[in-house]
């Protein structure tokens, strides 16, 4: 990340909503977005343009309460549901909101998992989380404290498709039977997570009129 232009940020300024846009509101002044969970389902927000590399920040308090058989993320991605995809995670699993998994993707291929521990509660507060995504490396960072460093080695794919950041709240239970976030048991519904002071990168957006 020697190159500086990827250090420089900027408030996002518009989000486009992927599904049930009733459940997320932003508020482009106070550069915050509240996103819930309940009888609707869930809901997923995105920036409206791409990136080629940048630092991604927010501040994020996730769910109060039970909120087992959910998943709560902020992370970067080619395009949400495209088998091809480039991506770059932060997930957090609503069996054990003291823990993080981290993860990428190439051309649709994970299986680069790792688990941090917090150290905290995610839902006691806010804690800011950030990905900086440069040609040769990507670092997750939480509280300012780099969790993770991945660097390009010979002969291996790297992300380096442009990508939307991307968050969403929604019931992964069903993903090996509750094994990954346990079971949906929804006696706290609403889950509301709560973001502010988020950046995207200053100088690195591409020209996108892909709204899918």
């Amino acid at each position: 990340m020697a190159d500086p232009a990827l250090h420089k940020t900027r408030p996002i300024k518009e989000i486009a909503i992927d599904y049930t846009p009733e459940a997320c509101n932003h508020c482009s002044d106070s550069n915050s977005i509240t996103l819930t969970f309940d009888h609707r389902g869930g809901a997923r927000w995105r920036s409206t343009t791409r990136f080629l590399y940048g630092t991604f920040s927010s501040l994020i308090q996730y769910p109060k309460g039970n909120t087992s058989g959910l998943n709560f993320n902020i992370y970067l991605s080619s395009l949400e549901g495209d088998k091809s995809q480039d991506e770059i995670d932060f997930e957090f699993l609503g069996n054990d909101k003291t823990i993080a998994q981290t993860n990428y993707y190439t051309t649709g291929t994970g299986n680069r998992e790792q688990i941090h521990d917090l150290g905290f509660d995610c839902s006691d507060g806010f804690h800011k989380y950030v990905i900086k995504w440069g040609p040769e490396l990507i670092e997750w960072l939480i509280d300012e404290k780099v969790v993770r460093r991945a660097e390009r080695k010979d002969g291996e794919r790297f992300p380096d498709k442009a990508m939307f950041l991307y968050s969403s709240i929604w019931d992964a239970s069903y993903i090996a039977n509750g094994g990954w976030t346990g079971p949906y048991i929804g006696c706290d519904a609403p889950y509301v997570c709560l973001y502010k002071d988020i950046h995207v990168p200053a100088g690195t957006a591409l020209d996108c009129s892909c709204d899918s």
